[in-house]
């Protein structure tokens, strides 16, 4: 029986895409790195410091691990600036609704996110005090496909893995949470993974799982 859903949040409950693109944009343009939205969609559902490395392969020069840092630095700054054009308006179709039903039927629901950044998506969605936990880049040393945070967030709500539904748009969320013993969902890209228990096209059908 579920007892509990927890939800990617990047991708699932907003999309940061673009924003992520123009933040790594940034640095690449300032680096002279090539970068385009093709390189971008490889960095869906990983870690900062594994995503700039990626970036990093269409460098001319090799960084040392300083000057990696303040290139992940610089690219956080701008994104969380970027993050200021968030309101409620920006929650992808249906989802609000949806966080409400899972509420009113007694399932907990909580985020479980690598990034480092989600308190802060989620004040700007006005959405924070609706989960029961949070879970994020801030809370883990290993980021997805590891099925740390998904961990994490199960035991900040005191339910068993094996009752936890996940929910998530990228293929390595969808590893991660078969990792920790738990029902995966997929939605949008995740759809591609044969991991998943569940593939919908709509965040509706949620509903009819849980």
């Amino acid at each position: 029986m579920i007892k509990a859903v927890i939800f990617d949040l990047d991708g699932v409950i907003v999309s940061t895409d673009q924003l992520h693109y123009e933040a790594w944009k940034h640095v690449a343009d300032q680096e002279d790195i090539y970068f385009d939205e093709k390189i971008n969609h490889r960095l869906r559902g990983v870690s900062r410091m594994d995503s700039l490395n990626i970036m990093l392969e269409k460098a001319d020069k090799t960084y040392s691990e300083s000057e990696k840092e303040k290139l992940a630095k610089t690219k956080n700054d701008y994104y969380v600036d970027l993050l200021k054009q968030l309101s409620p308006n920006d929650m992808l179709p249906h989802v609000y609704d949806v966080l409400l039903n899972l509420k009113e039927q007694g399932i907990k629901i909580a985020i479980g996110s690598s990034s480092r950044n989600a308190k802060t998506i989620l004040k700007y969605l006005g959405i924070s005090c609706l989960f029961d936990a949070i879970a994020d880049g801030t809370d883990i040393e290993n980021s997805k496909p590891a099925p740390d945070v998904f961990l994490r967030a199960a035991e900040k709500l005191g339910v068993s893995y094996s009752s936890c539904a996940v929910i998530e748009d990228a293929t390595v969320g969808i590893e991660a949470a078969k990792k920790a013993g738990m029902l995966a969902i997929a939605v949008f890209d995740a759809k591609k993974s044969e991991q998943a228990d569940h593939k919908l096209d709509d965040i509706r059908d949620l509903l009819s799982i849980v």
